[in-house]
């Protein structure tokens, strides 16, 4: 090296010149220290000052991507944005139903469930969509014959979320199940019987949530938010439900830059 590059670059380990055998080989294994720094130097000396790396600009522009961050959710449709007032209830009454779950979550978690009630494995994400939106919703069919059967088909029509259910189920099945119903509803519409289990699951989401739940959430209202927007018919019931889902991931879980504007 020169002169100034040893300046900018001092030598950590120092070798003052030692004497070394006339038959010394760098390319076999060092036998000694002195061999192994020697073979070091000489190996250091060997590499490029500079080395260029071979890009080919065609292959960038083709594989270029643009990520955009939307931080905040798609304003409600005009006439549909819910007030504060009614914001404010609503996180009302999800509290009061967060207080009672916790207090009494010991007592229906002791109850016995129904012969039927079969809860999948936290990892099955299939089987708890199918248990928790019923074979109608998950495999998108208009309508199932109940002439073989008056009572009620949970295997069909997805089974409710239940006390004595969702109190048996930990911070780790709750989290995963409101993924697998988040990345359903990415590509789906929503039903009564998703937000009956989206809010449930909100209720048993423990505070302060964990990155992940976090980051699920944000996704589930901006979701909410585009469905609302993209309603055809203005199905008032419909509206109202995503606007609630809005307002608990908003309001209630501080993520207030996703908040409607009352109106």
């Amino acid at each position: 090296m020169e002169l100034g590059m040893e300046e900018l670059m001092p030598r950590l380990l120092p070798v003052d010149d030692c004497d070394l055998a006339e038959d010394f080989d760098p390319t076999v294994p060092p036998r000694t220290p002195q061999e192994y720094l020697k073979r070091v130097q000489i190996e250091a000396a060997r590499c490029p000052d500079v080395v260029v790396a071979q890009i080919d600009p065609k292959k960038l522009r083709k594989k270029q991507t643009v990520n955009i961050l939307i931080s905040g959710c798609q304003p409600a449709p005009e006439g549909y944005s819910p007030t504060l007032k009614w914001q404010q209830q609503q996180v009302a009454n999800f509290s009061a139903v967060r207080q009672s779950l916790n207090k009494h979550r010991n007592h229906w978690r002791s109850q016995n469930l129904d012969s039927n009630v079969t809860m999948p494995k936290s990892e099955d994400e299939e089987g708890w969509k199918k248990f928790c939106l019923g074979e109608r919703v998950y495999l998108e069919i208009d309508a199932l014959s109940d002439s073989e059967n008056l009572g009620i088909d949970y295997i069909k029509v997805g089974f409710p979320p239940l006390l004595s259910i969702v109190s048996r189920m930990n911070q780790a099945t709750v989290t995963s199940v409101l993924e697998y119903l988040i990345s359903w509803f990415g590509e789906k519409k929503f039903t009564p019987e998703l937000g009956r289990w989206l809010y449930a699951l909100l209720a048993c989401l423990e505070k302060p949530l964990l990155p992940e739940a976090h980051s699920l959430i944000r996704q589930l209202a901006r979701r909410c938010s585009e469905v609302r927007v993209l309603e055809e018919n203005k199905n008032e019931e419909q509206i109202s439900a995503l606007n609630l889902i809005i307002c608990l991931v908003s309001r209630y879980f501080d993520q207030r830059d996703l908040a409607d504007e009352p109106s």
